[in-house]
């Protein structure tokens, strides 16, 4: 089987390796033709072509602006796809999801959105969530391609439940990382140091797993250090913020934590801090000035 990825980024790469490891043989298609050039496989020059030489497609890209754009035209994925068949895994809008079922559906090829819940180590090792939505048929197809890079699938439902599901999963995450800047900020005058904090808190039954997996690139931030390459950055959650809010403003249903989580990040954003691993909202938010 071929599987192509389309978006060679932090989590494109890491689906690759997990899935040339599984045996599978992977073509990627990135809008950098650097990354195509300097991947360990071949890269296609369009999203057209990548389909158009591979059995299945994966997307892993920013935002719904770059999926609608990749997927469209007539250099796009669809352009390449009749019968093919297309997984979806970036976090984007329901809408976005089911429009572009409605195009795969008049281009004859089959199509299913499956966000995840884990980041770029997760992926490399095939312990993602599969987050997926569409016909149980066209599921059932993408199964053998989604247990290569998940340790758990759930069907949520038809198109754009995954997507809402990706929200939603999402939320107390990002949200978390702002709490713990405050209460680094309630803290930090005791004068503790970071690797102590970091054990204190990653004892106590508030500690999610991330912060156990991130409490080194914490401590690090907290200290001053370089950062790491970042895995799911600051400019990504709070577009995934902006997203959980208009998802929420067409049900009616207020968030009233994530708005107030996303002038948090407005604010690092706008200071010029989007690039950073999330892993550095914390130490950024307590060091800020009063």
């Amino acid at each position: 089987m071929k599987i192509g990825i389309a978006g060679y980024g932090t989590m494109g790469s890491a689906l690759a390796g997990r899935l040339a490891d599984t045996g599978a043989v992977v073509a990627i298609w990135d809008r950098k033709p650097e990354r195509r050039t300097n991947a360990p496989y071949p890269g296609y020059a369009s999203p057209a072509e990548l389909a158009m030489h591979c059995d299945v497609v994966i997307s892993s890209l920013f935002d719904d602006h770059a999926v609608k754009a990749v997927y469209t035209g007539d250099s796009g994925l669809l352009a390449g796809g009749h019968r093919k068949l297309f997984i979806e895994m970036s976090t984007v809008a329901p809408a976005t999801q089911r429009a572009l079922a409605v195009e795969a559906g008049r281009a004859g090829a089959a199509f299913v959105e499956c966000p995840v819940s884990g980041s770029r180590d997760p992926a490399r090792a095939g312990q993602l969530l599969g987050l997926a939505g569409g016909d149980a048929a066209d599921v059932e197809r993408a199964l053998p391609v989604l247990r290569r890079v998940c340790r758990r699938v759930e069907h949520i439902g038809p198109i754009g439940a995954g997507a809402i599901a990706k929200l939603a999963v999402n939320l107390p995450l990002l949200t978390f990382w702002q709490s713990m800047g405050e209460a680094l900020s309630l803290i930090q005058g005791l004068g503790k140091d970071p690797e102590w904090l970091m054990d204190l808190f990653g004892d106590t039954a508030a500690a999610p797993a991330v912060l156990r997996s991130k409490s080194a690139a914490v401590v690090a931030a907290l200290a001053g250090s370089p950062d790491q390459e970042p895995t799911f950055q600051i400019n990504a959650m709070r577009k995934d913020l902006l997203l959980m809010l208009a998802e929420a403003e067409s049900r009616r249903t207020p968030l009233p934590v994530a708005r107030a989580a996303l002038s948090a990040f407005d604010e690092a954003v706008a200071d010029g801090q989007g690039n950073r691993d999330c892993s550095a909202m914390p130490a950024y938010w307590a060091s800020r000035p009063a």
